[in-house]
């Protein structure tokens, strides 16, 4: 490429950012060790970037969601949800083979094939009929499969809840998907934009049960942390060491 377009030019600015500030809260530590250190070490940081995410969202993105959802019939929905999650699957089916994880390799590309093929296009989903369903795979995961620890948690503009691992490979993902591959930026910026209507508009409603917390940032963050565990270790994540407190009569 002799140029960069807007959206990698973007993403390698916040690569650079993100090293910086892996390196400077040491983040090249054992998994053992990541597990005792705070995983909010830039709170007062990440709590304001998650203000201004909720102005923006109540500002522009709920909004835009809710218009969709409201002209657009359900059938309709689904059908793009279906075709968005397709045309990113080869990803998915990437991130099993860096994992060494052949029979996920073997059934995620089964599935491609059917919901491309039968599923005309991705716009149906007959392989989740057929037994084969969805898996959900990352660079983010792959990176923490091969034992690199995950480092402080991080609250990206937009993008929301990260760490410097999953920021990492949020950017590398950037690259597997269709749009940074197509030569038409109006093309590439439709699809983008699409996928983030699309999966704001599956999370309205939820607003109600966040409110039901005294610190929803913390739910939030917690939540996130702990499903990128279960994710990385296909739902058997490793049980933290328990330390026992002194009895208050042990001399």
């Amino acid at each position: 490429m002799d140029q960069l377009n807007p959206m990698s030019s973007r993403l390698y600015k916040l690569v650079v950012l993100v090293l910086v500030a892996g390196l400077a809260s040491g983040c090249a530590t054992t998994r053992q060790t990541t597990a005792k250190q705070p995983v909010d070490r830039f709170e007062s940081w990440n709590r304001s970037v998650y203000s201004f995410n909720e102005a923006l969202d109540r500002a522009v993105a709920k909004p835009v969601a809710t218009a969709y959802v409201a002209v657009t019939p359900k059938p309709m929905r689904s059908g793009l949800a279906n075709f968005l999650s397709n045309i990113v699957y080869p990803g998915v089916i990437l991130q099993d083979a860096l994992q060494l994880k052949p029979n996920r390799f073997v059934r995620d590309t089964g599935r491609l094939l059917v919901n491309t093929t039968v599923g005309i296009g991705g716009l149906f989903d007959p392989a989740t009929k057929l037994g084969l369903e969805t898996n959900n795979e990352d660079f983010g995961q792959t990176l923490g499969y091969w034992g690199v620890p995950s480092g402080p948690y991080l609250m990206l503009p937009i993008l929301g809840p990260s760490t410097v691992r999953d920021t990492v490979g949020t950017v590398a993902d950037h690259f597997t998907q269709p749009e940074s591959h197509l030569n038409n930026k109006l093309l590439g910026w439709g699809l983008s934009g699409a996928r983030l209507v699309d999966r704001r508009a599956s999370l309205l409603g939820t607003e109600a049960s966040l409110k039901r917390y005294i610190d929803p940032y913390a739910f939030i963050r917690n939540s996130y942390l702990q499903r990128r565990e279960f994710l990385i270790y296909d739902g058997n994540p490793p049980e933290q060491p328990f330390e026992e407190e002194p009895d208050d009569d042990t001399p």
